[in-house]
Order: structure tokens, then C-alpha cells, then sequence
């Protein structure tokens, strides 16, 4: 993706992600999830799993898998409702662009 992906953009994309899942997801699923869509390092998708635990937007659980510890991430209600914000934002910002962009055809 060549535009910037700012934190809002991030933190939207995770969220969505992890929605998906009834029961949360682990981190490795969530980075090549969200990989689908933009390029992004564990690196940099660690931080945004904090930050969203911090802002209770997450919560995590671990699980034993095969003799591994593996850790869950589940959105929460407070969660549900920062990621139809942005949705709702989303819809707002792309119909104007789609608006600009077919003048300039």
C-alpha cells in the first residue's frame, strides 16, 4: 500500500481481524491477516496489540496448544463499538475520495 497507514488505520484493520473470530485469535493468525491487506512487520503489530489491550479495546487469554502456550486476543464491547466508528468513518472518507477521483477521469 502506498498511502500512510496511521494508527487509526491500523488499530481498524486489527480490530476487524480479530472480530472475526467468536473466540479471539492468536498473534501470528492476526499479523498474516492483516498482511493480506497492508505489508506490516510483527514488529509493528505488537505495539498496536498493546495498545489496544491498554485502551481495553482487546482482552487476552492464553491457551495450551500441543504443549505451547499460546496467547488469544478477543475483542471486547468497548472494542466493537471503536471498530463501527470506523467503519462509519471509513464509508465517510471513501465515498469522497471515489467522488474526487471520478472527476478526475
Amino acid at each position: 500500500m502506498i498511502f500512510n497507514t496511521g494508527a487509526a488505520l491500523l488499530d481498524a484493520i486489527v480490530l476487524a481481524v480479530v472480530s472475526r473470530e467468536l473466540n479471539g485469535t492468536y498473534g501470528y493468525k492476526i499479523t498474516q491477516d492483516v498482511r493480506d491487506v497492508i505489508d506490516i512487520s510483527e514488529s509493528t503489530l505488537y505495539p498496536v496489540l498493546r495498545r489496544l489491550l491498554k485502551e481495553e479495546c482487546l482482552e487476552v487469554y492464553d491457551l495450551a496448544i500441543d504443549g505451547r502456550n499460546r496467547r488469544y486476543y478477543k475483542i471486547t464491547e468497548k472494542g466493537r463499538v471503536q471498530l463501527n466508528l470506523y467503519q462509519g468513518e471509513w464509508v465517510k472518507y471513501s465515498g469522497k475520495i471515489t467522488k474526487i477521483l471520478e472527476v478526475a477521469i
